[in-house]
């Protein structure tokens, strides 16, 4: 009898235990589970609670709303550091680049309706020093929609202060790829942007913003550089120089520029920002007040890139794109929202006339959270959660684009492709149940510019466990040492690869079947890419997984074979034995690599299709993005394997427009320089006699003098030859300043350098390596994989 009246005893608790959290999505009030399921949003709750006990941030506010109805909870705390202090409704956030979609964008549309300003007009109309070098076909519209070909954001490598330095060093900024072709993020669109409102509007952002947008939006606790009575509200961000920001914006650059800047720097409460998701709902009225107009709502909302960029963006607004967490895998195709580095995210449905909302400070107290999966998961409750709409087919909705490539206007279905596009094509069936670690920077991507890091971790059966990044990190923008971080979009560990460690760690492999690796080479030998790839394979191969390759075309095709070999120990930047220039692509040197070193490695290359060795970058239909910050156009690629090694000696054009086009030294006379380059006779290339005044790296901030280089004849030029004939010539004018010696570093080749000493010809130069080139060829012909044709 004890043991039954036990059992009964413990099957009470038991239910009673089960209960507790349908009792407590059972207490909403009757008119909130009209419109929303309560068990969906209490597991919203639990969520949240789950990252703040894995420290992704220290807590949070969420506002879910529709049909004027919300649900909002305050949970975990909102200061660990120095004190204890919990979270609340009405905690104040650093909305960081909210500031974007809440103050700029919005400013910058008030000022077209009253007819200030027009989006499809040059920048330069009303920042006039915003010129040359494309500037001038960058379009307030490109700005908007982060299609302008400006970088992510401004350098801090050299510390400076002030809101017009700033303003100043965006103007100074020249796009990477043609305005209006491809889509990046940049902060500095947004910058530019706030510079427009206070030039066109008469008045700070922040003063427009405060009087235009949120005084009449009755937006209370929102603006920029909050005052101090309002401090023990705000969520503190991260420690700096040994103080805890507090009410100071998080983003370095905006703080740096006063805290009043289009990208970041607006601080507010999750009360208005629901006031300000109600304004975009109600297409731009808001308790009965007009403050946008509804076709500038509508506007601002709907698709405005162009047909051939894959990313979908609004004026603002993220619609499609790599940054659309916060949508989850229920929303539609056509709802739109935003996020923030420091917590936040919004997101706004117009079909189920939905919002929901969520901030937090996880980068609080040390910049360690991450609560990018916790947005996706917060998303896909937000739309589970919505009762007596169906998200399934929704009229008016945007077609999800599965086949692009094809489907493109003007895009030819048949051209080259890199690895990524194969493996793509072919549904990822060599990574299918294969937990993967990815090598890769922003240069991983397929031929419609999809990230191969969003392509992997979307893919079925595939899970990518980790980042890995080579020099200039993942994004490509470093021009030093990188350290680990984490990859924004989706969440995952980076490890940096150019820092304490040029190799994965053992630790790091563990519980992965494979390391991929997706990164455009230039096809030169002491380019650090080829390194990282060689360390890597060592590592996979020393843990006994899989090696699998991308494979990508070489730029300055897969032909042409020139320079000293190098014979010397592996080093980063001369890994193996290879001339300067190879004239293979990465799969191929991998398969050279594993052979010659005698690696048991399971490797696979995944091969490009429709390329022929012949074939330039330029020829073959893919999209250049710059494989490095100084590696900016197929000149400076073509030119690389002959000027590169010069860059510890000579000024090669870095801190300039033209890296890697032009050649110089404060104590060189160009007009001399170009008249003796003249003489040498090389085909193909022409030297202009030149002026130019590096911002960085060699003879920085100096005045030089040396020449320009315009190859007129790619097939027939050697830019070996040009290099060699460059350092032959400056050894010969000026032999007490030139410091030869630095050239060893890259060239790695002795008797080159006593030939370029002794003042050898180019030709007796190239004859002495001859042999040792002839000896690569023959090895190298195993390997490669793409053989062109035979001619007829």
């Amino acid at each position: 009898m004890i043991r039954g009246l036990m059992k009964c005893l413990w099957v009470c608790v038991w239910m009673s235990q089960s209960l507790q959290p349908l009792q407590a999505a059972r207490a909403i009030p009757p008119r909130l589970a009209e419109v929303f399921d309560a068990a969906r949003l209490a597991e919203m709750d639990r969520v949240v609670e789950e990252t703040i006990a894995q420290k992704g941030c220290p807590g949070g506010v969420i506002w879910v709303e529709r049909e004027g109805r919300s649900y909002t909870k305050a949970l975990g705390q909102r200061s660990i550091d120095p004190t204890a202090e919990p979270m609340t409704m009405d905690t104040i956030f650093d909305a960081a680049s909210l500031t974007k979609v809440v103050a700029t964008a919005p400013c910058v549309l008030l000022l077209v309706e009253r007819g200030k300003a027009e989006l499809d007009v040059p920048v330069s109309r009303y920042l006039p020093a915003f010129t040359g070098f494309q500037r001038e076909r960058i379009t307030v519209r490109h700005l908007l929609t982060h299609t302008s070909g400006l970088k992510p954001g401004l350098s801090r490598q050299v510390p400076w202060q002030g809101y017009e330095h700033g303003v100043g060093l965006a103007l100074a900024e020249m796009p990477e790829t043609a305005p209006g072709t491809q889509f990046r993020y940049s902060d500095i669109n947004f910058i530019l942007l706030g510079e427009i409102v206070r030039i066109l509007s008469g008045t700070s952002l922040d003063k427009f913003a405060e009087r235009e947008l949120f005084g009449p939006l009755r937006m209370r606790d929102t603006g920029f550089l909050p005052a101090a009575s309002l401090r023990r509200r705000i969520a503190p961000t991260q420690r700096v120089e040994g103080q805890m920001l507090r009410g100071v914006v998080h983003d370095p650059t905006s703080r740096a520029m006063g805290g009043v800047t289009g990208h970041a720097g607006l601080f507010t409460t999750a009360a208005d920002l629901a006031r300000f998701a109600r304004l975009f709902l109600n297409e731009g009225v808001v308790d009965g007040r007009r403050i946008l107009k509804a076709e500038t709502v509508r506007l601002m909302t709907s698709v405005q890139t162009a047909d051939a960029v894959l990313p979908r963006r609004g004026l603002g607004w993220d619609i499609d794109s790599g940054y659309s967490r916060p949508r989850g895998r229920v929303f539609p195709l056509g709802s739109y929202g935003h996020t923030g580095f420091t917590g936040t995210c919004l997101w706004i449905d117009p079909f189920s006339k939905t919002f929901w909302l969520f901030l937090s400070n996880r980068v609080h107290p040390d910049a360690k959270g991450n609560i990018l999966p916790l947005q996706l998961e917060l998303g896909t409750l937000a739309a589970q959660a919505v009762r007596n709409f169906s998200f399934d087919r929704v009229p008016g909705a945007l077609a999800a684009r599965t086949n692009f490539l094809s489907a493109a206007v003007g895009v030819p279905t048949i051209e080259v492709l890199n690895g990524i596009d194969v493996l793509v094509r072919d549904g990822f069936k060599p990574l299918r149940g294969l937990r993967v670690g990815l090598i890769s920077n922003h240069t991983g991507q397929d031929r419609n510019r999809r990230s191969t890091i969003d392509l992997l971790h979307q893919a079925p059966e595939v899970s990518l466990k980790a980042l890995f990044s080579p020099e200039h990190g993942i994004r490509g923008v470093a021009d030093e040492k990188v350290s680990d971080s984490r990859d924004e979009a989706t969440g995952l560990p980076v490890y940096s690869l150019y820092g304490d460690r040029r190799a994965p760690s053992e630790d790091q492999l563990k519980g992965l079947d494979a390391l991929v690796f997706d990164i455009q080479d230039i096809g030169c030998r002491y380019y650090t890419y080829i390194g990282t790839m060689g360390n890597c394979m060592e590592a996979a191969s020393k843990a006994g997984i899989r090696f699998v390759v991308l494979d990508r075309v070489n730029p300055i095709n897969g032909v042409a074979v020139e320079g000293p070999v190098h014979t010397n120990q592996s080093t980063f930047v001369a890994y193996h034995e290879l001339p300067l220039r190879h004239g293979m692509t990465v799969g191929e040197l991998a398969t050279l690599f594993r052979a010659e070193r005698g690696w048991k490695l399971d490797l696979t290359v995944i091969q490009v299709e429709g390329w022929k060795r012949s074939m330039w970058f330029d020829e073959t239909g893919l999209p250049w993005i710059n494989p490095s910050p100084n590696m900016r156009s197929m000149a400076g690629a073509a030119l690389y394997p002959g000027l590169g090694f010069h860059e510890a000696a000579l000024a090669v054009g870095r801190g300039t427009d033209a890296p890697f086009q032009i050649i110089g030294a404060p104590y060189v006379n160009d007009r001399v320089l170009a008249a003796e380059l003249r003489k040498e006779n090389l085909p193909g290339v022409r030297f202009i006699p030149l002026r130019f005044q590096p911002t960085y790296s060699t003879f920085k901030d100096q005045p030089c003098s040396g020449v320009a280089i315009t190859i007129v004849d790619r097939d027939r030029f050697s830019p070996v030859d040009v290099g060699l004939a460059i350092a032959r010539t400056v050894q010969r004018l000026h032999p007490t300043e030139y410091a030869l010696g630095k050239l060893r570093f890259l060239l790695t080749d002795e008797p080159t350098l006593e030939g370029i000493k002794a003042g050898r010809s180019v030709a007796e130069m190239r004859s002495a390596w001859m042999e040792g080139l002839s000896r690569f060829k023959t090895r190298r012909a195993r390997f490669l994989l793409y053989p062109d044709p035979p001619r007829p």
